[in-house]
């Protein structure tokens, strides 16, 4: 996702409107503001950035090199004239929009059926749904119109080319490599995750192509034999062509595949081939598409001509508003949702409120984190499924001084 342009959007107040048919205006119009919303006034604006910690290093995709052990993520602060405070990832950092939020009441500009009511501050989408949800003593699921929340599976999206490289430089043997990812898909199923996403697309840079395409079928096929009662995803990040990926899926014969995602730079024709042949050999397995630089228009013609089958837009870049009011349009198409989350466990948490109120999520994306900075809350996975914080807001608790 290039985020600066989803901020340029937001600031020239034509987020995300080519794929979302009902203006914000009208949308908010329809809706009555909540009295307790009307009382309080955003007085402060505050940021700062906070530490998640992987539990284990995490090296190469298909696209790039080792990801560490975490990242830093900016959060924001939202403080009202009453007190009350909502936090959470933001859009952006940018005065005009702080300057135009300050002195707003929380009503002016977010109502609970709708969310964010003016695009100039969607910047600030999670951190009011936060506050709304702290000063209506509601979680954002029910904000979202559950009073108890759909839960949804979960999957690890933590197992990478384990086998190819560790924090310590390249591992000696590909026997005591393949250790180390059997190793980590334990570690993230004593968790509780009972689907395992794989990263494929070695040949793409870091082997061979050939001899990278074996090593996928390889491990596909290890954590398969080893762990039966896991599902399975795949994610070459772009990795692959149309005869690749197809290639694989021959090399992996029977195992079943939850889904494959991003097999190649999406094209209409691409997609064509490759659904012709799941369809007659892997009919159950899902095509989901839609996280690197995401193309609406595409994503929407792919959905309608049915050569994908979930959507992929990470819940930031894209939007928290902008996912509840795009929710819908999949339903209507048949097409299912799983906001990429990866990297930050914040978001994952926050795709449990989105499905949680809104259904239509096939699964969620899982990164396992702790940090210092953040109490994480009552959140938890059960019996292979996401369960949100029942607290108000996202039910989470900013440590750290912004």
């Amino acid at each position: 996702m290039i985020r600066r342009q989803f901020i340029q959007q937001v600031l020239q107040g034509a987020a995300s409107t080519a794929v979302l048919s009902t203006p914000w205006v009208a949308a908010a119009a329809d809706w009555p503001a909540a009295a307790d919303l009307q009382s309080h006034t955003i007085a402060d604006i505050s940021y700062t950035e906070v530490q998640l910690k992987w539990p284990r290093f995490v090296g190469k995709n298909g696209r790039r090199d080792n990801h560490g052990y975490g990242p830093k993520v900016g959060v924001c602060t939202l403080t009202t004239d009453q007190g009350a405070k909502g936090w959470g990832m933001h859009g952006g950092r940018n005065q005009e929009a702080i300057a135009y939020l300050k002195g707003k009441r929380v009503s002016e500009v977010f109502q609970p059926a709708v969310g964010v009511t003016d695009p100039k501050v969607l910047a600030f989408d999670v951190p009011l749904h936060d506050l709304a949800g702290v000063i209506l003593n509601k979680p954002v699921y029910e904000l979202l119109g559950q009073k108890k929340p759909i839960l949804t599976k979960c999957y690890s999206g933590m197992i990478y080319f384990d086998e190819l490289e560790t924090n310590e430089g390249p591992v000696k043997t590909a026997t005591g490599g393949l250790d180390k990812l059997i190793e980590n898909c334990r570690h993230d199923y004593e968790l509780g995750y009972r689907q395992l996403k794989l990263k494929i697309g070695r040949g793409n840079m870091w082997m061979p192509k050939e001899e990278g395409l074996k090593r996928d079928i390889e491990v596909t096929k290890l954590v398969a034999k080893t762990f039966p009662d896991v599902e399975i995803l795949v994610d070459a990040n772009d990795g692959y062509t149309a005869d690749t990926a197809i290639a694989y899926l021959k090399g992996i014969g029977d195992i079943p595949l939850f889904w494959m995602e991003e097999p190649f730079a999406e094209t209409v024709a691409d997609y064509q081939k490759l659904r012709s042949w799941t369809k007659a050999n892997k009919p159950k397995m899902l095509l989901a598409e839609g996280e690197a630089n995401p193309n609406q228009e595409l994503l929407r013609e792919l959905g309608e001509k049915k050569l994908i089958d979930v959507h992929l837009t990470d819940i930031i870049g894209y939007g928290f508003t902008p996912w509840r009011k795009l929710m819908p349009e999949l339903k209507k198409m048949g097409i299912l949702a799983s906001p990429h989350a990866f990297g930050e466990l914040l978001k994952s948490y926050y795709c449990t409120h989105l499905a949680g109120g809104l259904g239509n999520t096939t699964t969620i994306e899982g990164v396992p984190a702790t940090s210092e900075d953040i109490d994480f809350g009552k959140y938890k996975i059960e019996k292979g499924k996401f369960i949100p914080s029942p607290d108000p807001g996202f039910g989470m608790t900013l440590l750290k001084k912004s």
